[in-house]
């Protein structure tokens, strides 16, 4: 099984906004740190926002956080928000598939996926994170003021 870029991206972000939670980040950032395309990563944003796990506050000093606590955001739920997981064509809307009606191939693969989805299930946003991580990627703000007191 393959995740496409998209979800992979999606997860990304969660992650880099999850250990920069003392702060609004933004794509410009997130793009800068992985380096990955700065308009397909908002495409990204714009789905996960739209799905209820990030928060985006438009205008100056604007950015994007999470929607909820990390330990609250479940991954089996964020790619099932974020990919499409038509695996053959008899999975989807647009099937042509003569063989169908006596075919036992979907229904086996859809357990396939039952069972990817119940394992990600158990494992939240707070999960993916860890002290290496963490280290990679947060960024703390420097108040520039206070180092010149």
């Amino acid at each position: 099984m393959y995740l496409t870029q998209h979800t992979d991206y999606g997860l990304r972000v969660l992650i880099y906004t999850a250990v920069n939670d003392d702060a609004l980040v933004n794509i410009a950032t997130i793009a800068d740190t992985y380096g990955i395309s700065k308009s397909h990563l908002m495409k990204v944003v714009t789905a996960l926002v739209k799905g209820g796990f990030l928060t985006s506050i438009r205008g100056k000093g604007g950015g994007l956080k999470l929607a909820m606590p990390p330990e609250k955001i479940n991954v089996g739920a964020v790619v099932r928000h974020l990919e499409p997981m038509q695996v053959v064509e008899c999975m989807g809307d647009n099937n042509e598939c003569l063989i169908t009606p006596s075919c036992r191939l979907t229904g086996i693969l859809s357990g396939a996926v039952k069972s990817f989805f119940n394992y990600l299930d158990g494992f939240t946003l707070q999960d993916l994170m860890n002290k290496p991580t963490y280290d990679l990627l947060y960024f703390p703000k420097i108040d520039i003021m206070a180092e010149t007191a």
